[in-house]
């Protein structure tokens, strides 16, 4: 592949709903423009896009995979994201580093979740858009009735550049609004047509729309449109690139990825509307030196030193590591050392390649705006800078999304325990939105991810890519246990047995407070020799890892040591320790013990809609809503607090009842006392387990 200067390159994100057809647009682009001799499907697991095991067997994208083409002596750099919102991160990846979105819509469907996310996402980063509405060649499409959608689920932005010709399977092609042409394919190339003569009464108010649009794009061609004066298709043609790249035109195209119609016009609608790196960072990307903090501003230009941006890491079972990343200025060399920027390490570059799909194109070195990959970079992670050893800089990083449920889980085999910690650190790598914790209270190595799905995917790799299995187990609460009133106990140790003997003996009160542990001694007279107090706390504070109703830790707790006794031959440190232990038993017995559980804050985000919904279920999860704020347009912050226990599955109970539209965030908040009635249920269960 020969270079391209970053005037003519672009990098495009495919974004939608599952399902909407973004991988067989990829195939489609790539058949037309003679890459391959086949169009590849999904379902039969042989497109360029996906290639992951996975992906061919549930026969969705799960990666991002990047897919470099050439057309009008530029290149274009696809970037298929899935549509799964469990893998939200790739596309979190893949927006960092793309300037311009094409977002797909399914002509059957119409909006769905993933179309409002994707259009979300893109207008949080001003990011210039197409939608490209698939699937025109399936039955009841109603075209008008989507654009309608559109325009009153996004705005007066949402601008139709073309009328469909024929409906349903006799979908053949569209009239293109702009240039006033028809376009006929034949499932591989198009050709420019006359419109339809009973078509040309349809034109004409679609075309008024967007000449409108191109007239709010400028002053000048506002005053000449209020002036009745006719623009020419070169004014037309600027002020919709100078509206698309500002965001406040949104063009909309129509066509079918599986016939490859609409292919040429989409790409070369890329070209003229949507930005190169240059047209979205003309002042330059912006970070900050590792060691000093000041601001470090790095042209978009070969001639400035060379730093880019780690957007994804793929882990290759032969290969090892891939760093995929975009080049923000300057170019990248085979053999060159680079800097970790935001890590201060040095790496040695070997060779650096493109990829298309899981193909590897060889490449001596990788320009401005491009992407390129390397393998076997040990130190760099998703996220990081790397740049010239001699001009340090750091970007800012990706913020991924927090997980929101957790899996606990097993070997399937004893004995592989650190092989699978070893195989999760590197898959986590890979996918920065999951996480792994071991829980030190349960014992427990859990999964933090976006759902059911994700995790689903990271145990399969971890059984097709590193040969472990693992089982997913019933995740563990770490209750603690307190006591609710107080008590005043002896304990004494006593034990004689031949030679020396051992005697200990404590009266001490249990009461509770608001502290973890604290111990006073009111000891008058000398009744417990000063010597032996601190073996009295330390017996103590060895039993308040165990508690008396279910062996949870005990927290809360105020022993004072009020009287004792002591033998001058037979007493020991060991004895009071003994003896403090026996107190505490007695005394946590006495006092009304109570099992206390994790209350969680949430901060859920739903639409406006589904309030009525969210709050009856957390009524029934043992919840309290604390109330409530405005989110962003349509949908509402809720402020609540629930048990541990019952969130278990509220990830994937919350994404039913809203369609996927709603969202939350989850920390531990305190310890409160569980209701008596499950209290007991809990105790006996684990009691009965022990046994």
């Amino acid at each position: 592949m020969k270079d391209y200067k970053v005037d003519k390159i672009r990098n495009v994100a495919l974004l939608g709903h599952g399902g909407s057809g973004k991988t067989t647009l990829v195939e489609a682009m790539l058949y037309s423009l003679d890459y391959t001799n086949r169009v590849g499907k999904v379902q039969e697991g042989n497109t360029v896009s996906d290639f992951d095991k996975e992906e061919i067997a549930r026969k969705f994208s799960i990666g991002t995979s990047v897919v470099p083409l050439e057309w009008h002596d530029s290149k274009y750099n696809i970037l298929d994201t899935p549509g799964y919102f469990d893998f939200i991160g790739e596309v979190f990846g893949s927006l960092r580093i793309a300037g311009g979105a094409v977002i797909l819509v399914d002509a059957t469907s119409g909006i769905q979740v993933g179309t409002e996310k994707a259009w979300k996402f893109t207008e949080k980063r001003n990011m210039p858009k197409i939608i490209y509405i698939n699937k025109m060649d399936k039955e009841n499409v109603n075209y008008i009735e989507l654009i309608r959608e559109l325009k009153e689920k996004f705005g007066k932005k949402v601008a139709p550049f073309c009328i469909p010709m024929g409906e349903g399977l006799d979908f053949h092609g569209f009239v293109n609004v702009v240039d006033l042409i028809g376009r006929e394919y034949d499932g591989k190339s198009c050709k420019d047509v006359p419109i339809p003569e009973d078509m040309q009464q349809k034109v004409n108010p679609v075309r008024d729309m967007l000449i409108e649009s191109v007239a709010e794009s400028n002053e000048e061609l506002l005053e000449k449109y209020f002036e009745g004066e006719e623009f020419t298709i070169d004014e037309i043609h600027d002020g919709l690139r100078k509206g698309v790249l500002n965001g406040d035109i949104v063009p909309v195209l129509v066509g079918s990825a599986e016939k490859g119609v609409g292919i040429h016009t989409l790409l070369n609608m890329m070209y003229e509307y949507l930005p190169t790196p240059y047209d979205m960072h003309k002042d330059g990307y912006h970070g900050v030196h590792p060691d000093t903090g000041v601001e470090e501003i790095r042209e978009v230009s070969p001639e400035a030193p060379f730093s880019a941006f780690v957007f994804k890491t793929m882990v290759d079972s032969f290969i090892g590591k891939i760093s995929l990343f975009k080049v923000y200025s300057g170019r990248i060399r085979k053999d060159q050392e680079i800097l970790i920027g935001n890590k201060g390490e040095v790496e040695k570059v070997g060779s650096i390649f493109m990829l298309r799909g899981k193909n590897q194109i060889e490449a001596d070195h990788i320009e401005t705006g491009d992407i390129g990959a390397i393998a076997k970079l040990a130190k760099v992670e998703t996220g990081d800078t790397i740049c010239d050893i001699n001009y340090p800089v750091m970007y800012d990083g990706i913020k991924f999304p927090k997980p929101c449920l957790y899996k606990a889980i097993e070997p399937a085999s004893k004995g592989d325990e650190e092989k699978i910690s070893s195989a999760l650190h590197r898959l986590v790598e890979e996918d920065p939105t999951f996480i792994i914790e071991r829980n030190k209270e349960t014992k427990q190595l859990l999964l933090g991810g976006q759902g059911v799905m994700q995790i689903s995917v990271i145990t399969n790799k971890l059984s097709n890519i590193f040969g472990v299995s693992v089982d997913i187990i019933e995740q563990k609460i770490p209750y603690r246990e307190t006591i609710k009133g107080s008590a005043t106990v002896q304990g004494k140790h006593k034990k004689q047995s031949g030679g020396s003997g051992q005697y200990g003996d404590v009266h001490i009160k249990f009461e509770h407070c608001p502290d973890e542990f604290l111990f006073e001694e009111k000891i008058f007279g000398g009744s417990v020799p000063k010597q032996y107090i601190p073996a009295v706390e330390k017996g103590l504070k060895d039993c308040l890892h165990k508690g008396v109703l279910a062996g949870y830790p005990v927290v809360n707790l105020k022993a004072t040591l009020l009287d004792g006794s002591y033998h001058p031959v037979d007493s020991n440190e060991m004895a009071f320790k003994m003896a403090a232990s026996i107190a505490f038993k007695k005394g946590m017995e006495q006092a009304k013990p109570v099992l206390l559980e994790p209350i969680m804050k949430m901060e859920i985000v739903i639409p406006d809609e589904y309030m009525g919904d969210i709050m009856g279920d957390m009524n029934k999860r043992r919840g309290r809503i604390l109330g409530m704020e405005p989110d962003e347009k349509g949908f509402q912050k809720v402020l609540a607090e629930a048990p541990q226990a019952e969130l278990f599955t509220y990830a994937t109970d919350l994404r039913s009842m809203t369609q996927a539209r709603g969202f939350f965030n989850i920390d531990f908040l305190r310890y409160e006392e569980v209701p008596m009635q499950l209290a007991v249920k809990i105790v006996e269960e684990i009691k009965s387990d022990k046994h």
